[in-house]
């Protein structure tokens, strides 16, 4: 652990491309932090969910069964609860317990109601960067360790009836939810629910170690579908996506750690990985970074690949993306957002072997996303991005946009082996320090340059 840590120090004195002197550099400290990540222990104890009294014939609520076998499984000490094939209709939020295991097996679907009613009373979650109380997410685990969901099967939210309308309406309580963070309001004075139009969650675990979620088919969330904050030693790999509802995330770590996120064909309306730390003041009071991610072999598909930010306020660090391709259209590949009411920090971003096919744009930092925060002073920090391997066949508009800002410009950033077939823009830059390109094409590799020719005079 000591050596890339050292590393990163010489880094800071000799200059970036130090640090691109030997890749065995970053393996290592990769390795490390993979070397801490083992996500959840499966409990030996199984109970199957149809013994406790569950029907998967789609109409029976089993939704008092789930809470029967939780109950079950915090007096046995944990349980591999077993849900066989058909589908289980839940009027209201499963609510975990610690070393609990459900396991969806092949053409098992958890159906959940569309009715807002059965989502209440609130739980403490957050919102958009923001803590408060609202709707229950479906899927809830709070301060608990060793938790996870494996299987083939399908959580379904069945939410394209109601929570799916709700964006035009939630304009009030996303304001208000601004103010009472900027404010400091005692959370628990935060209370949201029923008449604020906030979306929960499909799946949220908050304060949580040890999570596994692995190999399920995920689709129609009211939000964001996984959120992982203020936890931390979490595998997601193998899920399957086809969430395109309104702000269908994929992976939303926040405020967490210790992350690997592998083999996910992502299908969604919105980021497929948003990385997040917290918004403004919230943020700062929390001062936990979102750090030692790393996303690798997945296959790409909704609006954008990898987001950082732009709620980042809390900082965050040490981001592997690996060996990663598309599955279909990407509007935008990697993305990193901030502006001036965030503060906070972006550092030690690693990309390397990534494939997109057509995207709008390719790589895009921005420390002024949305235009906003212009009369505030709490400008970001990013700097120590390293791009090694990185292709797409057309972008539309901008192949690579680096947008630092006057007070703290972008530094200490690396693109080697980047080629984009067909671009608009191939490069725009605007406040940045200590900038390197080293085998990069842009519209095509420039051939042996053509010889005089008597035409050649016409234009003298």
């Amino acid at each position: 652990m000591m050596k890339w840590k050292v590393l990163l120090l010489l880094c800071l004195i000799t200059g970036v491309q130090q640090i691109y002197a030997d890749d065995q550099d970053r393996i290592a400290k990769r390795d490390a932090i993979l070397s801490e990540i083992s996500g959840a222990k499966i409990p030996a104890y199984e109970v199957s969910i149809l013994k406790m009294g569950a029907k998967g014939d789609g109409k029976k609520d089993c939704k008092p069964v789930f809470d029967k076998a939780m109950r079950l499984a915090k007096k046995k000490g944990g349980a591999h609860i077993i849900v066989p094939a058909g589908t289980y209709y839940i009027k209201g939020p499963i609510h975990f317990e610690s070393n609990v295991c459900l396991e969806l097996q092949e053409d098992a679907t958890l159906m959940f109601s569309p009715d807002p009613q059965y989502y209440l009373p609130m739980v403490k979650t957050g919102w958009e960067g923001t803590f408060l109380q609202n709707y229950s997410p479906f899927i809830y685990g709070y301060q608990l360790h060793d938790v996870s969901i494996i299987g083939k099967g399908t959580i379904d939210g069945n939410a394209s009836t109601t929570f799916s309308t709700w964006k035009p309406n939630q304009k009030r309580g996303q304001q208000l939810s601004r103010e009472m963070n900027h404010q400091e309001i005692p959370i628990a004075e935060r209370n949201f629910g029923e008449g604020y139009w906030l979306r929960p969650h499909l799946v949220q675990f908050f304060q949580c170690k040890n999570i596994t979620i692995e190999g399920v088919f995920i689709t129609n969330a009211p939000f964001w579908c996984v959120h992982l904050l203020q936890s931390e030693n979490i595998i997601c790999r193998g899920i399957r996506y086809d969430a395109k509802l309104v702000n269908n995330d994929g992976i939303d770590p926040e405020y967490s750690r210790n992350i690997l996120i592998e083999d996910v064909y992502f299908n969604n309306g919105d980021d497929n990985v948003a990385i997040k730390c917290g918004r403004d003041n919230d943020g700062w009071a929390t001062a936990m970074p979102s750090e030692n991610i790393i996303i690798r072999n997945c296959h790409f598909k909704g609006l954008h690949a990898v987001v950082i930010g732009s709620e980042m306020s809390a900082g965050v660090r040490n981001v592997f993306i690996e060996n990663c391709d598309y599955a279909g259209y990407c509007k935008r590949g990697i993305y990193v957002k901030t502006n001036p009411d965030r503060g906070g920090f972006v550092r030690d971003i690693y990309v390397n072997n990534c494939v997109f096919d057509e995207v709008e744009d390719l790589f895009y930092v921005t420390s002024m996303y949305a235009g906003e925060g212009a009369e505030s002073k709490h400008f970001s920090t990013v700097e120590n991005i390293f791009v090694d391997g990185l292709r797409c066949n057309k972008a539309r508009a901008a192949g690579i946009a680096l947008q630092g800002t006057k007070a703290k410009p972008l530094r200490n950033i690396s693109f080697r082996n980047v080629e984009i077939g067909e671009v608009k823009n191939a490069v725009s830059m605007d406040d940045t320090e200590d900038i390197i390109f080293q085998n990069c094409h842009f519209g095509g590799k420039a051939g042996v340059p053509t010889q005089v020719t008597p035409k050649d005079h016409l234009f003298q």
